[in-house]
């Protein structure tokens, strides 16, 4: 890539950021263009679709989400790795308001820029369920998209401005429920 063109790209995605940080994944492309100093044609040039912009936007915190989930699968318990990173997750979501919908749409779409990201920390996610279920500290009678779903569910909820305050503690019962056999839940 050409630099005036690398220069572009980095400047929409900075822009982006704080656009989405702002008013959300409804942000208007318009909007990131001129705040960025380039025309619609520039930004559409990189970036085709607002899947295509926010693939560029998150994919970087969806591969590390993936990353640390690999890590955490040779580094502590089943419990906590799936714990800590179901965490990390729906924190993650808290940055980017109206993500969620995007990744619960794209999970499932081959066709979507956000596809390979969503469909990544999907697997990880169904990987350290597996590792807990197997260890007996995870319910038995769920899978991969289950947790996906209670993972876009509950960012959706504490996306919601009534639920925000509750977020740590929606996720403290929403991880008690998935999670057996823990001090403090009820189902030791």
């Amino acid at each position: 890539m050409r630099a005036d063109a690398e220069k572009n790209r980095s400047q929409i995605l900075n822009v982006a950021r704080d656009v989405v940080a702002e008013h959300g994944a409804d942000a208007s492309m318009r909007d990131i263009a001129r705040r960025a100093g380039v025309g619609l044609a520039t930004l559409l040039r990189h970036f085709p679709t607002r899947e295509a912009l926010f693939e560029g936007l998150l994919c970087t915190h969806l591969d590390a989400l993936t990353r640390k989930a690999d890590e955490l699968e040779t580094s502590t318990s089943a419990d906590e790795a799936l714990l800590t990173w179901f965490r990390d997750l729906v924190a993650f979501t808290q940055g980017y308001r109206g993500v969620v919908a995007m990744m619960a749409a794209a999970h499932t779409d081959p066709d979507s820029a956000l596809y390979a990201s969503c469909e990544a920390v999907h697997a990880a996610g169904a990987r350290l369920l597996l590792r807990a279920q197997t260890e007996g500290t995870a319910r038995a009678d769920m899978n991969g998209d289950d947790l996906f779903a209670l993972i876009t569910a509950l960012g959706w909820a504490v996306d919601q401005p009534s639920f925000a305050p509750r977020a740590d503690q929606l996720v403290h019962l929403m991880t008690n429920a998935i999670l057996t056999h823990r001090p403090g839940n009820g189902g030791a």
